[in-house]
C-alpha cells in the first residue's frame, strides 16, 4: 500500500502541474517555484509533515518536499543558531541536494553537446 499511495500522491502533483500548464498562463518556471512556495507554507502550517509520514516518496521527492525541506531546515537553524539559522539553516538541510543537482548538471554538460535549434 505504501508504494500505491506514493505513487498516487505524487501522480496528483504532476497531474496538477500539467493541468497548470496546460490551462493557464504560467511557465513551467513560475509553476515550479510556486509548487516550492507552498511547500513551505505547508510546513509552516504544520500540514506536509503528515503528508510525508503518509505518502513518504510521493510526497517528499516532488518540489513540494524541496520546500518542506527547507522550511525544516530554517526551524531547526532557528532552534540551533538564533537569528543566524533563518539565512543557514535551509541551505544546511538542502546542501546534498542542491550539490547533486550541480555536479549532475556539470556531468552532462561534459558528456554532451549543445546542438542548434
Amino acid at each position: 500500500m505504501e508504494y500505491l499511495w506514493a505513487f498516487l500522491i505524487g501522480g496528483l502533483f504532476c497531474a496538477i502541474g500539467q493541468v497548470l500548464i496546460d490551462y493557464t498562463k504560467l511557465t513551467p518556471a513560475r509553476i515550479l517555484t510556486s509548487y516550492v512556495v507552498i511547500g513551505v507554507f505547508l510546513s509552516a502550517l504544520k500540514l506536509y509533515k503528515p503528508l510525508v509520514e503518509f505518502a513518504g516518496a510521493g510526497a517528499s521527492v516532488p518540489l513540494t518536499g524541496f520546500g518542506h525541506l527547507l522550511a525544516q531546515g530554517v526551524e531547526n537553524g532557528i532552534a540551533q543558531k538564533g537569528f543566524l539559522g533563518i539565512f543557514t539553516g535551509g541551505l544546511t538541510s538542502a546542501s546534498a541536494g542542491i550539490t547533486v543537482a550541480i555536479i549532475s548538471g556539470l556531468v552532462v554538460a561534459l558528456l554532451f553537446k549543445q546542438k542548434d535549434k
